[in-house]
């Protein structure tokens, strides 16, 4: 009979094994899926933005939700620890760019995913699918497994993930394993995703990406977010780095407006930018409006901002108004685009929503209602803003759970 019995393959489950073993557990790790860790080779663009080069204080003010859960998981496991662990024991060397974002220097999520494995390796890997939790007289005793075989263990970690990016293996089994065990499940919700306009602007720009912009979040008349970065137009929206952050601090679309506005010409302040169109229009006078974006825009983002400034395209550069001029200047360091929707929960990089942690031990992560049984990663109620943040969560909560197992 193993130590302990692990479900889900993926970042947090990985690590709790090699945690796990390194404290001379015997551990059976179970994956419903063909090969462990798919989701892991997706983030960060497949470069995997292992974490976060950043204080466990700052690290916190990065959690969305339910930070308070993390002190105790965090303090045992810190970023630096983390970073550590990948550098000098499985040997992966890191490096650290702008948002204290940390990656392989490999750019290679793979890089990753092999050192955990490695530091698993000691572990069972059983490629079967986890039916129900067995459970006797308040306490997890071990797992069904689809097949019908019992597997039989005094510590069970839950490790499944949430439910974005489903053909990755994330299915939303954690949440059935949590309410089998009594647990109170928070309905899940897509966070860090693309956002869904209202109207048709962004379809005309498909494929347009956006550099060294800045977006602005707008909940009516309150600034919600606000930062400096990258972003693509879509066929049903906005997407990319900044909108995905963006996107954390939407609350209720139905019960609130929500709109952004991009800054084109963040470097630039209004007065200076007034002087640089009025040069361009200087040098364009004889020529038509729809020539006179030409040094400003991209060329898919000249005929729509036309089009919002409200200037007739055949209008000679020489006729256009001050007042006009000022408006497009508006229109450059504030470009509106209204907002209908998140996208799909499906395409969500996390899930917002899990596991209660009001009924989960945040030093041990065992559930305060039936023994035995671990929880770690993001089938639990937390998650954080983009930067590396929701895999150090992953890690720090799959130590703790492996660090306090039973037996």
């Amino acid at each position: 009979m193993p130590d302990c019995i692990i479900i889900g393959a993926g970042a947090a489950g990985l690590f709790a094994a090699g945690s796990a073993l390194q404290q001379g557990k015997s551990v059976v790790l179970l994956e419903h899926k063909e090969s462990p860790g798919r989701k892991l080779l997706i983030t960060g663009k497949g470069r995997c933005n292992v974490t976060n080069n950043c204080s466990e204080e700052e690290f916190l003010k990065n959690v969305r939700r339910n930070p308070r859960f993390l002190y105790s998981a965090l303090a045992a496991c810190p970023p630096s620890r983390v970073m550590e662990i990948f550098e000098n024991e499985l040997n992966v060397p890191l490096k650290t760019e702008r948002g204290r974002r940390v990656f392989p220097q490999s750019d290679r999520a793979a890089d990753i995913l092999n050192a955990l494995l490695r530091r698993a390796q000691a572990a069972q890997i059983r490629y079967q699918g986890a039916k129900r939790l067995c459970i006797e007289n308040g306490r997890c005793t071990g797992v069904e497994l689809e097949n019908g075989e019992i597997l039989s263990a005094p510590s069970v970690i839950v490790a499944t993930g949430g439910v974005s990016y489903p053909t990755t293996g994330s299915t939303g089994d954690g949440y059935r394993f949590a309410q089998q065990a009594g647990h109170t499940v928070i309905p899940p919700e897509p966070s860090l995703v693309s956002l869904v306009e209202r109207g048709g602007t962004c379809k005309r720009m498909m494929g347009l990406s956006l550099r060294n912009v800045e977006l602005t979040l707008w909940e009516g008349k309150k600034k919600r977010f606000c930062e400096q970065g990258e972003m693509l137009f879509t066929h049903f929206g906005v997407s990319g780095p900044l909108v995905l952050s963006a996107s954390a601090h939407i609350r209720d679309m139905k019960k609130y407006g929500y709109r952004i506005e991009i800054d084109l010409k963040p470097a630039l302040s209004p007065e200076k930018l007034d002087r640089r169109v009025t040069e361009d229009f200087a040098l364009l006078a004889g020529k038509e409006a729809s020539h006179c974006l030409v040094k400003l825009l991209p060329a898919s983002m000249q005929p729509v901002m036309l089009e919002k400034w409200g200037i007739e395209p055949d209008r000679k550069v020489n006729q256009i108004t001050r007042e006009e001029r000022r408006r497009l200047v508006e229109l450059l360091k504030a470009f509106p685009i209204e907002l209908s929707g998140k996208g799909d929960l499906a395409h969500a990089v996390v899930t917002s929503g899990g596991v209660c942690v009001k009924e989960i031990d945040p030093k041990t992560m065992e559930s305060k209602l039936c023994s035995g049984l671990y929880f770690a990663g993001e089938v639990l109620d937390v998650d954080a803003y983009t930067g590396g943040y929701n895999l150090g969560i992953a890690f720090a909560t799959a130590h703790a759970a492996a660090t306090h197992l039973h037996g």
